[in-house]
């Protein structure tokens, strides 16, 4: 079955990195464009980072242009968050996304999200 599973998050101070890995299993990886998104509670879920199916073109959101990186391995099936010069305000869920649209079905795909905290 469909299964993206997200890691890496924990408590981190201001300033601080942290690196997040989706990594992906039960469908065709590479034919999906894949994203980054977080949600703080009480807010809704905010767009972060998108990387194509070959990983030539990524695409940020203002909030973390700069600071975050996203990339991915086709061949471990895998893709990354780089977040360096974390704020208090980056404290969220962090969930990853594979989506793909194919002869007219759009298959879209989340995973459980992983925890990210900083703070001193």
């Amino acid at each position: 079955q469909v299964q993206l599973v997200e890691s890496g998050g924990g408590l981190v101070q201001p300033g601080g990195s942290l690196r997040l890995s989706c990594a992906a299993s039960g469908f065709t990886f590479s034919r999906h464009t894949m994203k980054w998104y977080r949600q703080a509670p009480g807010k809704e879920r905010e767009f972060l980072a998108g990387i194509s199916t070959t990983g030539g073109i990524t695409n940020y959101a203002d909030s973390v242009q700069g600071r975050f990186t996203i990339s991915r391995d086709n061949t471990k099936n895998t893709i990354y968050l780089q977040m360096n010069s974390l704020k208090p305000e980056d404290t969220a869920t962090y969930y990853c996304n594979a989506i793909s649209a194919t002869m007219g079905t759009l298959y879209d795909y989340w995973g459980q999200g992983t925890q990210v905290t900083v703070s001193s």
